[in-house]
């Protein structure tokens, strides 16, 4: 999913059908959890599908700009903000235990939440100047350090372990979404920056402007060829591949993150995100 409202599916990775949203907002973030996918985007969009095909507007009816959205222990979290203004207003944080009706939540925090995921029993989000939140429950949310003042865009959690990737190449992984490490992925130069994050068969991968970085412990990252010059947004695992999803509609997949193919996405709009239905 991405801009425009643009939708896609696919049952094996490889070929793309375009599917009807039915609205031309930006769409940010998409997951999948209780037979339900939900996608969130700008004007507080929120759409709900159990097929991907056919979609209902569950929209919050507010301002919010919605960036990321998961599941875990039977609720749904997006998180984003206002977008009155970039800072001075909380950080949004909706959750929802079936994917129709949200509750506002208290963040905290008055800065832009941008990534969230669910693991070890806590939901953890990122966002803004290195911000990272906790919580049992996805309603009371606890403000933890990064030490590091970068931009953070997307976390996941995988093999015991969180990782979460920013700006300038940035890495943090946490065995408890409490106490934070940065590790050194490579990159230099404020220019740079890692989008997404995705953990599968054994391997995270990383994924950025116009690099795919994998890793078997989320420690030591090693470059991949991405064969693309576009940023790259989303990534995710599914039925044995990795997809990845950018810029003009750029779209690869790889059985194994370390060689990876463009495949036809059928559309020249930017894709934000990739989920798989597992």
């Amino acid at each position: 999913m991405g801009q425009s409202g643009t939708i896609l599916t696919s049952s094996e990775g490889t070929s793309w059908t375009e599917r009807t949203s039915g609205i031309s907002e930006y769409l940010n973030g998409v997951t999948y959890g209780n037979g339900l996918f939900v996608t969130v985007g700008h004007n507080g969009t929120i759409l709900t599908s159990s097929d991907g095909t056919s979609w209902d507007n569950r929209t919050f009816g507010t301002t919010e700009i919605l960036y990321g959205v998961t599941y875990g222990n039977g609720l749904f979290v997006t998180v984003g903000y206002p977008g009155t203004n970039l800072t001075g207003y909380p950080g949004t944080i909706l959750t929802s235990p079936d994917g129709t009706t949200w509750d506002n939540r208290t963040s905290g925090t008055l800065l832009v939440l941008v990534g969230v995921t669910y693991g070890n029993g806590t939901f953890v989000t990122v966002g803004q100047s290195g911000t990272i939140l906790t919580s049992p429950d996805g309603t009371t949310w606890d403000n933890r350090t990064s030490a590091r003042s970068k931009d953070l865009y997307e976390v996941t959690y995988g093999n015991g372990l969180f990782v979460t990737v920013g700006k300038s190449g940035t890495i943090f992984t946490s065995s408890d979404g409490t106490s934070w490490t940065e590790r050194d992925s490579g990159i230099s130069g404020s220019g740079k920056f890692l989008y997404g994050v995705t953990y599968g068969n054994g391997l995270f991968v990383t994924v950025g402007t116009g690099t795919i970085r994998t890793s078997s412990d989320g420690i030591s990252w090693t470059e991949r060829t991405s064969g693309t010059t576009w940023s790259l947004y989303g990534v995710t695992y599914g039925n044995g591949l990795f997809v990845t999803v950018g810029g003009s509609g750029i779209l690869l997949t790889s059985p194994d993150g370390l060689y990876w193919t463009e495949r036809t996405s059928g559309t020249s709009e930017d894709l934000r995100g990739v989920i798989h239905s597992q």
